[in-house]
């Protein structure tokens, strides 16, 4: 099917496919593959939406939790991008968590659905104390380019540029993008996709800021305080064997039709 003429599309992942980062759990959740959706509506009215994605899954949970409904539902159009959890767990194997991904892509294209993917940046360009995952993302983006290549997904590379490590890219936690970021996600997507009226423009830098981030030592203070009220917190749960996602199912299992947002509104223009 030509890009652009998407009509039934599915969203397999965690936290960043659900959403966090863009809105809250009281007003809802935006997130990246929401506004994909929105620009896949602007282009056929027709268009079919659903997101299975459930924060803290890692790659596994993903597959085996996700990809029978993804399946079910017969997506012209799927997304699947997972394996940020198992980057941050103590035991990490990048061929295993790899192995599941093309696992999905794999079934999800033998049916008949255009897949596509996105690599992961660096983490120590969002914040320093996570330089020594840094060899694990590039193991893991290695083996999705070429999971990838295997079948045909589309990977929207968002390791390489600059603009990735831009904090207004990125919510309070570092984990998450901000709505900013999360539209930034999409328009990468929709540009890999050559879906119509996309751009490289989600590669540009944004602004100067009006006062610019503080850096050495005096950055220390706030890397503290990011430790302090998310770091901590975050591994506290992972030592009890506790996930953020427990209890929770996806925010979207059917497909549904997408209620449009108008890409001319100050939010997107400033994207």
């Amino acid at each position: 099917m030509p890009a652009g003429e998407f009509v039934r599309y599915v969203a397999l992942g965690d936290s960043q496919t659900e959403g966090l980062g863009d809105g809250d759990d009281t007003v809802g959740l935006r997130g990246w593959a929401d506004r994909l959706a929105e620009r896949l509506a602007a282009l056929a009215p027709d268009v079919r939406y659903a997101n299975l994605a459930v924060r803290g899954r890692v790659a596994a949970q993903v597959r085996a939790e996700q990809l029978g409904p993804a399946l079910a539902l017969r997506p012209d159009l799927a997304t699947v991008v997972a394996g940020v959890n198992d980057l941050l767990r103590p035991r990490f194997d990048a061929d295993e968590v790899a192995g599941h991904l093309e696992a999905m892509f794999a079934e999800l294209t033998a049916q008949g659905a255009h897949v596509a993917t996105v690599t992961f940046p660096d983490a120590a360009r969002i914040t320093p104390l996570a330089r020594p995952i840094g060899p694990r993302v590039t193991a893991l983006n290695h083996r999705i380019r070429a999971a990838a290549g295997r079948h045909g997904v589309t990977v929207a590379e968002t390791a390489h540029h600059a603009v990735v490590g831009d904090p207004r890219l990125w919510s309070q936690d570092r984990l998450h993008a901000s709505p900013l970021g999360h539209e930034r996600i999409a328009a990468a997507v929709a540009h890999a996709l050559r879906l119509p009226g996309s751009s490289d423009a989600w590669t540009r830098p944004l602004p100067p800021p009006p006062t610019p981030a503080p850096t050495g030592w005096r950055a220390a203070p706030a890397e503290l305080r990011w430790a302090a009220t998310f770091l901590g917190p975050w591994l506290g749960r992972r030592l009890r064997g506790r996930s953020s996602g427990e209890g929770r199912t996806a925010k979207r299992p059917e497909l549904l039709p997408v209620a449009y947002v108008d890409s001319s509104s100050p939010q997107a223009r400033d994207a």
